[in-house]
């Protein structure tokens, strides 16, 4: 799939160790996903949410890359940094709500590899996405916010269409597309699962709605 494949993720070690650099050059290519699922007024402020917060880790990442060297080394060095206003602050905090978007991107990309879908209109993919919103963001948002997500569902493309804009156009059978959907989610679940464990490890989690 192009968007999704076009670069790679590093398997993520025994030590779950995740280094910076090549996890923030692979991530990068990620944003444009949101572009395929149309809806502006919704998915553009996660993209740039997204974006953002890439910049915001690269930003401190290149301050000392040797002291930034993995992910936890970032969390660390800014907990004995920043004191008691850590977790919220710093790439810490940036590196939290970027887990969040790619969760959601994740789950939804698993729930349509899965063949989750609504019987009677099986080209739609509101289940996929309200499945992903429940499970990655909707306790994080407040309720204008929710009602905002919970309209834009009907403004969705349809399956056909988003895979077809996640293969930048190309006309691709829908099995092949499933399968580089499953790929790409071979590389990169065991990475955000790391990174969450290790938010959980670290009592690094807040619950603030946005």
């Amino acid at each position: 799939m192009a968007l999704l494949l076009e670069h790679e993720f590093k398997p993520l070690p025994a030590d779950k160790q995740i280094e910076t650099l090549p996890f923030l050059e692979a991530v990068a290519h990620l944003p444009p996903f949101f572009d395929c699922l149309g809806t502006p007024i919704v998915y553009s402020p996660v993209k740039a949410d997204l974006t953002g917060n890439i910049k915001k880790i690269r930003a401190v990442y290149d301050s000392n890359p040797a002291k930034f060297k993995t992910l936890q080394n970032i969390l660390e060095v800014e907990k004995e940094l920043h004191g008691s206003a850590w977790p919220k602050t710093g790439a810490t905090l940036a590196l939290m709500w970027l887990k969040r978007g790619l969760k959601f991107m994740l789950v939804l990309l698993q729930s349509i590899s899965d063949g989750e879908r609504d019987e009677e209109h099986p080209n739609l993919i509101r289940v996929n996405a309200m499945k992903a919103y429940e499970i990655a963001l909707k306790k994080y948002h407040g309720w204008m916010l929710q009602k905002v997500f919970m309209g834009s569902v009907y403004a969705l493309p349809y399956k056909s269409d988003l895979l077809k804009a996640l293969e930048k156009g190309r006309e691709v059978k829908e099995e092949e597309s499933i399968e580089k959907i499953h790929q790409f989610l071979m590389r990169v679940t065991p990475i955000l699962d790391a990174i969450y464990e290790m938010y959980t490890k670290m009592n690094a989690e807040l619950s603030y709605k946005a």
